[in-house]
């Protein structure tokens, strides 16, 4: 039998301008955290959260091709069908649109989590989104919990109250 535990963050974040700086002092090396295009944030996401985990004396998230499609599938839905929340328009809660992929197939046991944020400007940068789910207990947790050792990213153009931003989703698996 498998064991399942849930993580998931009861408040989803919307970016907004905070003025404090990430805790990670090498966060500033990470390329295209500053950028506003989705092609590089991926990268530059996954940089600042494994400087934030590195920072807390943590092992870095490595990125896994079937958390990062149920996560970019989840960030492009959330555009398209204009709603921000853990649950998809259909009712899938993110432990189902993980599963869709086959990521629990192989594993005896796992644990998996979700991050969502979203803004516009140059709060749309990864920079401003990481800043943000660090200042929110639930979604910190989720970025520096032990268990999690596998991420998938997913950035979409576009916010999902419409108009221009990026859409992020983190995947957790352990």
């Amino acid at each position: 039998m498998r064991r399942f535990r849930q993580v998931v963050v009861s408040s989803a974040v919307a970016v907004f301008a905070f003025a404090a700086a990430p805790a990670a002092s090498n966060a500033a090396t990470c390329s295209g955290a500053d950028s506003t295009a989705t092609k590089p944030a991926v990268r530059a996401t996954l940089c600042l959260l494994n400087a934030e985990r590195r920072a807390a004396g943590l092992r870095p998230l490595r990125l896994d091709g079937k958390l990062n499609r149920a996560a970019r599938g989840h960030s492009r839905d959330m555009v398209a069908q204009r709603y921000f929340a853990h649950e998809s328009r259909n009712g899938a809660g993110f432990d189902d649109r993980i599963k869709r992929t086959g990521w629990t197939k192989s594993r005896r046991s796992y644990t998996m989590g979700e991050n969502i944020a979203w803004g516009g400007g140059h709060l749309a940068t990864p920079r401003s989104i990481v800043r943000s789910w660090m200042n929110s207990a639930g979604h910190k947790a989720n970025i520096l919990a032990r268990d999690f050792r596998f991420i998938g990213i997913g950035v979409a153009n576009g916010a999902p109250t419409g108009g221009s931003g990026a859409t992020y989703t983190t995947t957790f698996g352990g």
